[in-house]
């Protein structure tokens, strides 16, 4: 076989492989989703039509190698619990991104990362939810105007893990949830 078609090949399997996009997400639940989506859908449409509301918990290159069942089990443990986040006033990023950024529980979600990832040696993430992200264009609704008139502090309580996947740009769609144990009061 000739050898430019051979790293031909590869490129183009690197590329059909680098087109899917798998993730650990933790999805707003409804009932305050319909406070935030809204929002969502005035500051980037596209964002909010590809994925609803929710904070990355593991990105793809973080979970690469670890099986389904090693996840499964890992979050069946006892300690992989219910976490709550709170999230302060919106912050505009990289030009016309938006975020709210987690304020309170980041402790529990970083124990939640490293209890997934089987390891204390996890790189930090801060917690946070976008609300407009800065590679999709500039909404003609992403002004200051709306940004005031969102929440400046919520609560959320996040009860289940979902495994999601998005092909080749398309709308991200969940292949598995993994519901965390309610805390014991």
């Amino acid at each position: 076989m000739d050898a430019g078609l051979s790293s031909l090949d590869g490129a183009i399997q690197a590329c059909e492989q680098a087109a899917i996009r798998v993730q650990l997400s933790l999805f707003v639940p409804s009932s305050v989703g319909a406070q935030l989506e809204p929002f969502r859908w005035v500051l980037d449409p596209v964002q909010a039509k590809l994925i609803p509301a929710h904070v990355t918990l593991c990105r793809e290159d973080e979970f690469a190698g670890l099986s389904l069942e090693a996840l499964q089990a890992r979050l069946d443990a006892a300690e992989a619990a219910v976490i709550e986040l709170r999230f302060g006033p919106a912050e505009v990023f990289a030009g016309h991104g938006v975020l709210l950024p987690c304020v309170a529980g980041s402790q529990a979600f970083q124990d939640l990362r490293r209890r997934v990832l089987g390891s204390e040696a996890v790189r930090e993430h801060a917690p946070h939810l976008t609300l407009a992200h800065p590679r999709n264009p500039r909404a003609v609704g992403n002004t200051a105007a709306a940004l005031a008139e969102l929440p400046a502090d919520l609560n959320i309580e996040f009860s289940v893990v979902s495994r999601i996947e998005q092909a080749n740009g398309s709308k991200w769609r969940i292949l598995q949830r993994y519901p965390l144990r309610k805390r014991e009061r």
